[in-house]
């Protein structure tokens, strides 16, 4: 009889093309983190000008494998590798123009996301944003850290973050400047006051106050907002319950979503789904299986006018 398959860590990095890919596995390398005694197997599906030498790979015991064509990141391609190689671990260098769904789709059984990372040149973020949205960022989709380098002053890092967190709220997004030295002070500028008695969010800011919910929620607790937004009744969910959001476009026209929190309130199960209102109500908390997530506790719950534009945008 066939015993379990042992389970093996993949660690996958996304980005385009001199990005830093290469070399944040290099400053990985060199800081001694795989020098444990166990066989990784490197797969390479992007070479850039970059290159780790196969001294410093093999003082790793890292095996390269070069993958040339999309077409060969399948199950079965992967399934060889695992027996030509039994490797304990595994690191894939993702080729930026590749779709990243297709190497999740590709993964054995066996082989588990342990970490997704995905570095982004800040100085040509900005551009990709304008004219590649869909492929720029869709390089984050699988990451649990997005390293932004090359950056400068001048540059608006906070939506920077916000793009990145309005598609993926796991993530933890860092800011390496042009000097090296990391920013851990980038803040977004709000555009109400998150001291007044109420947080009065008008309907352009729903989209940064959503997020900045989620990023600074321990600054929201107990605190009481007014915002605008139409109503969603989930299915089997508790009479008491609705969620109040808005339909927001992440990446493109095919992405939106509705967005919104849970929000407790003793008529709830009088309003009708898409009904818009307007809702007073306190940030609280709750937990889950990713960490703190924000819930209200309504106050008053007011029919009223639909927003003007329908849809918010993060971006």
């Amino acid at each position: 009889m066939f015993g379990k398959k042992k389970e093996i860590p993949v660690y996958l990095f996304t980005g385009f093309l001199e990005s830093g890919k290469t070399q944040f596995i290099a400053e990985t390398l060199k800081e001694g983190q795989f020098k444990d005694g166990n066989k990784t197997l490197y797969i390479i599906c992007e070479e850039g000008e970059e290159e780790i030498p196969k001294a410093v790979l093999d003082e790793n015991s890292f095996t390269s494998v070069v993958i040339e064509d999309e077409e060969e990141v399948s199950f079965d391609n992967f399934m060889k590798l695992d027996m030509d190689h039994d490797p304990d671990r595994v690191m894939i260098e993702y080729n930026g123009t590749w779709d990243p769904d297709r190497v999740m789709e590709a993964l054995p059984q066996n082989w588990l996301l342990a970490e997704g990372i995905c570095t982004i040149d800040a100085s040509t973020y900005e551009g990709y944003l304008a004219n590649m949205k869909q492929m720029m960022t869709r390089q984050f989709t699988y990451a649990d850290l997005v390293i932004f380098n090359r950056c400068d002053v001048s540059q608006d890092l906070p939506v920077f973050k916000r793009t990145v967190r309005a598609l993926n709220r796991r993530s933890q997004v860092v800011f390496e400047m042009n000097d090296g030295t990391i920013n851990n002070n980038v803040k977004e500028e709000l555009p109400y006051d998150i001291n007044s008695d109420v947080i009065n969010v008008e309907d352009d800011d729903y989209g940064i106050w959503y997020i900045d919910v989620f990023d600074n929620l321990e600054s929201y607790q107990g605190k009481t907002v007014r915002f605008k937004g139409v109503v969603y009744k989930p299915k089997k969910s508790r009479d008491d319950i609705f969620v109040p959001g808005r339909f927001a476009m992440t990446c493109c026209a095919a992405d939106i979503q509705f967005v919104g929190f849970p929000c407790q309130w003793k008529d709830a199960k009088k309003l009708k789904d898409k009904t818009p209102v307007y809702v007073t109500a306190r940030i609280g908390s709750t937990e889950t299986d990713q960490g703190s997530a924000p819930v209200l506790y309504a106050d008053s719950v007011e029919i009223t006018d639909p927003p003007e534009e329908e849809v918010v945008y993060f971006m």
